[in-house]
C-alpha cells in the first residue's frame, strides 16, 4: 500500500534479484515517459523504492501522483504472474 507522508506517495517494492528489480523499473520508466511525471526512485539489488509527488504544484502529492502509483501498482502485478 501507498503511504502519504511529508507530502510525498511512498513505497517500495521487492524482488527476487536484481535482474527481476531492474526489468520492472525498465518498464516503468516507459510508462513515467508517456505519464511525463518522472518519479524520484532507488535501487538497492532487489528493492525499489518510489516517492512520489508533483515539482510544478509545489511539490505535493497530486491526482497525477495518485495515476502514477496506480500505474506502477499494475506493472508490478503484471510482473509478479
Amino acid at each position: 500500500m501507498w503511504k502519504e507522508d511529508d507530502n510525498k506517495l511512498t513505497k517500495s517494492f521487492t524482488f527476487k534479484d536484481f535482474k527481476e528489480a531492474f526489468a520492472f523499473m525498465t518498464e516503468v520508466a516507459e510508462t513515467v515517459d508517456e505519464m511525463d511525471h518522472h518519479p524520484f526512485w532507488t535501487n538497492t539489488y532487489n528493492k525499489v523504492t518510489f516517492e512520489l509527488n508533483t515539482h510544478d504544484a509545489g511539490d505535493i502529492v497530486t491526482e497525477k501522483d495518485q495515476k502514477l502509483a496506480a500505474a506502477i501498482d499494475t506493472i508490478f502485478e503484471k510482473t509478479k504472474k
